[in-house]
């Protein structure tokens, strides 16, 4: 990671941590980078919060100024810029966009010609010129630039969906939570045209609202949405409309480990778990693992983060892979977690084996899962200690095979995270109480 871009591009509060200069300089970057001898052409998406127009045009008018020539989506889903820009030859897209955070933050990601995060040693660059370690000519006279608004990239964009997931949805009933963000754009009307009937909260964007108490990391509306009425499943999407959580008619939540293990056990079926493999991040649940191992499924973990899980499964050709938060990518369609995508494949799922997504979710047992923050001095002085690697291995002597505790450095904030998986929420408390009780008695 660099100084600015992290794991998933740059982010921060909008004009404090990111800032308009910033975006101007990343736009003027790329537009100089992908314009040598042409126009480059770029293409710039957002999602539905307050300061989505600022950085869109302050990206858009640094590209510009390079000498490209912009296509400017509106409010979309961030995989449908990672769709457009290998479908339409971008030479590269961007999305602005934090994701589930709160409407005052903003980001900006970066993707390549094929669809994929961009380069690191591009990004390096990138952060030389924001820095002002290199300096770049502006165009000048015929050779500047423009923007237009590109009003058919979601139509094409929603057909590239139904066309890989041909699923009739006559006569089932969802429910879907849009998080008041990017998925307003394309979620009701991509599930009515396959004949589903769709009821959606949270979707009325204001600027303001994105992941306010709702959507796939506040999903408790939903819930009660179908406790409450008869809908075949539920959808909670996040800001950007990456990732997915589902919920049963019940009311329970299918989260990522949940849709990892559904959606393995439904491609082995079929002959098409390439490679009998499922790639999850250090953080799936133990009970996952569990249930591939009785499926006889065979599985990786990652790093955290839905780029090293689709680093790996670029490497080696895998077809399913992601985190517990539900960022799903099913790599032989798409190159980042898409949440309506993952949507249509649950519902086909659901179809072509004619169970519900409680049957589908039959044998897997989520393992109480407890997560506490440690605000530290020095987290590599920390981690080095080797009385605290004692303790750390002693709670792992306790649990044995019926549990696993989790010690890992934050990629970008002073804390340790302690995580504990247990048979009960009391063995849970315990452990981790054991651990960061050790870590504050000793000052790191």
């Amino acid at each position: 990671m660099g100084k600015y871009f992290g794991t998933d591009g740059v982010r921060g509060r909008a004009n404090e941590g990111l800032t308009l200069d910033m975006s101007i300089k990343i736009g003027q970057y790329l537009g100089w980078y992908y314009s040598k001898g042409k126009h480059a052409k770029i293409l710039i998406g957002k999602d539905t919060r307050l300061s989505g127009d600022m950085f869109e045009l302050g990206l858009a008018s640094g590209a510009t100024s390079m000498g490209a020539q912009v296509y400017l989506l509106g409010v979309c889903p961030t995989p449908s810029i990672s769709y457009l820009v290998q479908k339409e030859r971008f030479d590269c897209g961007i999305m602005v966009s934090a994701s589930h955070n709160p409407y005052y933050d903003n980001g900006i990601k970066v993707f390549n010609h094929r669809g994929e995060k961009m380069e690191e040693n591009v990004l390096l660059e990138i952060e030389k010129y924001m820095d002002g370690e290199i300096s770049l000519d502006l165009a000048t006279g015929s050779d500047l630039g423009e923007f237009v608004s590109w009003e058919d990239g979601l139509e094409i964009y929603m057909s590239w969906l139904k066309e890989n997931v041909p699923v009739d949805l006559t006569g089932m009933k969802i429910a879907c939570d849009l998080a008041n963000g990017s998925a307003t754009s394309t979620a009701l009307e991509t599930l009515d045209s396959l004949g589903a009937t769709v009821e959606a909260i949270n979707n009325s964007p204001n600027g303001l609202n994105i992941n306010n108490k709702c959507g796939s990391t506040h999903p408790e509306s939903l819930q009660r949405m179908m406790r409450e009425n008869d809908y075949d499943i539920g959808f909670a999407f996040d800001g950007d409309a990456d990732r997915l959580i589902a919920a049963d008619s019940d009311g329970n939540l299918i989260n990522g480990d949940y849709i990892l293990y559904i959606g393995s056990r439904y491609l082995k079926s079929v002959n098409k778990l390439n490679k009998n493999m499922c790639v999850t991040t250090v953080m799936a649940n133990l009970g996952l693992y569990k249930a591939l191992d009785a499926n006889k499924i065979d599985y990786i973990q990652t790093p955290v983060g839905d780029k090293y899980v689709f680093e790996e499964m670029q490497k080696n050709d895998y077809y399913i892979g992601g985190e517990q938060s539900g960022h799903i990518i099913f790599y032989e369609y798409e190159k980042t977690g898409d949440g309506l995508f993952t949507a249509l494949m649950l519902l086909q799922i659901m179809k072509a084996t004619g169970k519900t997504i409680q049957e589908l979710s039959e044998g897997l047992f989520i393992y109480p899962q407890l997560l506490e923050n440690v605000t530290v001095k020095d987290k590599q002085h920390a981690l080095d200690d080797e009385a605290l690697k004692e303790v750390i291995q002693g709670v792992a002597d306790e649990l044995g095979n019926e549990g696993r505790i989790l010690v890992r450095p934050s990629g970008t904030e002073p804390l340790i995270r302690v995580m504990v998986e247990a048979r009960t929420d009391e063995l849970c408390r315990q452990y981790v109480g054991r651990v960061v009780n050790y870590m504050n008695e000793h000052d790191f």
